[in-house]
């Protein structure tokens, strides 16, 4: 077994019995000594540390002298072990028949949830996911989905949204064509598009700039504007995007902006970032 698996399935571990309920027998404290802790990609890693846990959440992170153990904390010994930060998936979509309304009665099963939550588990947590950027789902049963995670009825991650814009007539020929899909063919109809979605609880919107069209043209997305709208600010709920014709797009983040080639970018969400340790 490689450092690499041990370190997944150590990680994938540690995330579910951090994900899980906290009853009353479950009120303890939980201490992993010994490990060798990465909290950022940037941070430098500590050897022989310890990671305090209580009722399912992180409250200290050190070297074993620096961290005092509750006499009822229980103790595994993670020598040899590596725990990472949790990992951010910036590009998932919910779109598997487990996710319908009614896919549990389809197929004979009485528990939703235990379906959704097996699928959770192959899908994202077991790999160490905490935190995923959604980029093409329906928006209201995605948040339905957050909603039930936020509330503790469904283990799983951090989901961030983003709604999506297609040029006018740039629907792309990997996309059935049946799938309705909105599409922007003024600055106005985009701004719109942007300010309902962001508004519904998503967190950023996603531009096609280029819609793929085949053995055809790509059709591209009309340049917004010059100069960015008053709802290109970091006060705006999650990140958007101002596209001008005579430089690059620049993403406006709460972060900050990130400009990157007009050529290159098909999909964007935000810089690739570690989230908390779980």
């Amino acid at each position: 077994m490689t450092g690499v698996t041990r370190c997944i399935i150590f990680l994938s571990l540690l995330l579910a019995w951090a994900l899980c309920p906290v009853g009353a027998d479950e009120a303890g404290t939980l201490a992993l000594v010994g490990a060798t802790v990465y909290s950022s990609p940037a941070a430098t890693p500590l050897r022989d540390a310890v990671v305090l846990l209580a009722k399912g959440k992180i409250v200290s992170v050190g070297k074993r002298a620096e961290i005092k153990l509750p006499k009822a904390a229980r103790v595994i010994d993670c020598r040899g072990k590596t725990v990472v930060a949790g990992f951010w998936n910036s590009h998932v979509h919910f779109i598997e028949d487990v996710w319908q309304p009614g896919y549990a009665a389809k197929t004979g099963n009485a528990c939703s949830v235990c379906l959704m939550a097996t699928h959770m588990r192959e899908m994202l947590t077991r790999w160490g996911f905490t935190t995923v950027w959604d980029l093409g789902s329906d928006p209201r049963q995605t948040l339905g989905l957050r909603r039930a995670i936020e509330g503790g009825a469904l283990l799983g991650p951090q989901i961030l949204m983003a709604g999506d814009i297609f040029p006018k007539g740039g629907h792309p020929v990997y996309l059935p064509p049946e799938i309705p899909l909105p599409e922007a063919g003024t600055p106005e109809e985009a701004e719109q598009m942007a300010r309902a979605d962001l508004k519904m609880g998503l967190d950023g919107m996603k531009l096609f700039t280029g819609a793929f069209m085949g053995d055809k043209p790509v059709v591209n997305i009309s340049p917004i504007r010059k100069t960015a709208p008053d709802w290109i600010t970091p006060s705006t709920a999650g990140s958007t995007c101002s596209l001008t014709p005579s430089r690059a797009p620049t993403f406006t983040t709460a972060k900050g902006s990130l400009r990157v080639s007009k050529r290159n970018i098909r999909h964007w969400y935000r810089r690739w970032r570690f989230g908390p340790l779980l």
